[in-house]
Formats: structure tokens, sequence, C-alpha cells
């Protein structure tokens, strides 16, 4: 049976750094374009009818190197908005916030997790929709897919916080007697 493929996009300076990287559009780190190229041949095992990406230059990038042609540009799978808490870490944010939670806060100026859950929900949709056809490959980051992973098996956005996601892995969304399971989930792929 065909599958949802959730592709993180390779690292970029900000996730090494662990800076929360939304709208700001970076490019990949020497490292990032070779997690990107690794997955090619993996991924090349597989027939999409259907490559959805995050419409930043790193989701774009990491598909173009991982030999996708990309279907679809969607705004709905951009990481989560981060609002004023854009490119700052946690670590540093929590010097004026101690308590502060992305996956139950959201971010100030930002998103809240239901509203990232709202359109993770489309996106997984239209990809379901598209599965007779074949696999359906899902480009974007790390927020944004981990809370694809929890609201593809019933769970509120929030508990994406408890799917550790990895730059330049690959994670797989399917069923197990007609109810939707996570296949597969931060699996490293080395050239």
């Amino acid at each position: 049976m065909a599958e949802i493929v959730l592709i993180r996009h390779g690292e970029t300076a900000w996730s090494a750094s662990g800076q929360h990287t939304s709208v700001t559009d970076l490019p990949l780190t020497e490292r990032g374009e070779r997690q990107a190229s690794d997955l090619a041949t993996t991924l090349a095992r597989r027939r999409f009818t259907a490559v959805y990406s995050s419409p930043r230059i790193r989701a774009q990038r990491t598909a173009q190197l991982a030999g996708l042609a990309v279907t679809t540009l969607d705004d709905d799978l951009a990481e989560w908005n981060y609002g004023d808490y854009e490119g700052r870490t946690t670590a540093d944010i929590h010097t004026e916030v101690p308590d502060w939670d992305l996956w139950t806060d959201g971010a100030p100026g930002g998103e809240k997790p239901a509203e990232v859950g709202a359109r993770l929900d489309r996106v997984l949709q239209r990809a379901r929709e598209q599965l007779c056809d074949g696999d359906v490959a899902l480009v974007a980051h790390g927020h944004a897919l981990r809370v694809a992973g929890a609201r593809w098996i019933g769970l509120a956005a929030s508990c994406g916080g408890l799917l550790k996601l990895d730059t330049g892995t690959l994670s797989t969304l399917g069923f197990e007697h007609g109810r939707p399971v996570i296949t597969s989930w931060n699996a490293t792929v080395t050239g």
C-alpha cells in the first residue's frame, strides 16, 4: 500500500544552532546538501504520484538534491510561524519566559498549535486522496512535520512535541488494518 513520505529538509545554519526558523529563508549548509543528496537512492525506489514542498528554499533545494520533482509548492507545509521568536533559541527565550513551551503556548505574534494542526490536516487530506495512485512526498520542516505525524494518528498538534525529527531524515505514514499509523520515523539515510 502507498505511503506518505515525510522528508525534513537538510541542515541550515539556524537548524544547527537551534534557532527557530520559519519565514527566514536560509540555504542548506554543506552538510545539509549532503544530507539531501544522500536521500536520492532511497527515494528513487518509490513511485511518487505527487511531491508537495514547502515554499521555502531549504525545502525546495532538499527535494531537488534528493531527486524529486516538486509537483506543488504548498504554503500549508511552511514551518510553524514563530512570530516574535523567529531566530531565537529555546534557551534564549527561557531567560525571559522560563516556562514557555512552543507545543502548548505557540509563539507570540505567530501561530498556536491548533492553527498549525489545521494547516497540516489540509495537507494530509490532499495527500491521502492521492495515495491510490502511489506514494506522496511532503518536503518540509521539523516542527511542521512533527505536527503532521501527530495529526495522522489522531493526536493533537501539541503531541508533535513527542516526536523527535532530525534534519535530512525520512519518516513514513501509512495504514495497518485500515487505520492510519506511523510506519517509520526519523530514519537517517547515508550515501
